[in-house]
């Protein structure tokens, strides 16, 4: 029974990640459809131009985070046990995708900055928010990390005898 749980577990991973990788390909596929769109059917407005290439490339962006969840449930799900990971590696990780999400929040606040001044200049407070919660994200990845390197470097210290990194 449990070797069927895993395998059905395993499965179901597997099957998301792909999907979560076929939709990201999709999104990809999509923004550079909009760009090429945008070229054919508008005369080059250069407020439309730049706004329709900030779309596409946040879009991209979140679709490069998309195959990276992707990826990780495949390589943490799929392939290795279910162990729980060493310090490092799970700072490397939240590090990463911290990182990617914070990209994007900073693309967005971009583009609607963009958005909001060639509109109304009364809606840069919104745009404006996003780029501080971006910049709060990344205030909070330095905490982190600081805090991260102080527990990996006490745990250096209790390794086992055997050399392996102490899991969380």
């Amino acid at each position: 029974m449990k070797k069927t749980f895993e395998f059905v577990s395993t499965s179901s991973y597997l099957f998301s990640a792909l999907l979560l990788f076929g939709m990201a390909i999709t999104i990809m596929g999509w923004s550079v459809y909009e760009v090429v769109d945008h070229f054919q059917s508008e005369a080059l407005n250069k407020g439309a131009f730049i706004s329709t290439m900030l779309q596409s490339v946040g879009a991209i962006v979140i679709a490069v985070a998309i195959i990276d969840v992707a990826k990780y449930m495949i390589e943490e799900e799929v392939y290795r046990s279910k162990e729980l990971r060493s310090v490092k590696e799970a700072r490397h990780t939240i590090t990463k995708i911290i990182v990617i999400i914070s990209i994007a929040v900073s693309i967005e606040g971009l583009v609607y900055i963009f958005k909001a001044g060639t509109k109304d200049i009364t809606l840069l407070l919104y745009p404006a928010a996003l780029l501080l919660v971006s910049i709060l994200l990344i205030v909070g990845l330095g905490v982190f990390q600081k805090l991260s390197v102080d527990v990996e470097k006490a745990s250096k210290t209790i390794k086992t005898d055997s050399n392996k990194e102490p899991y969380l």
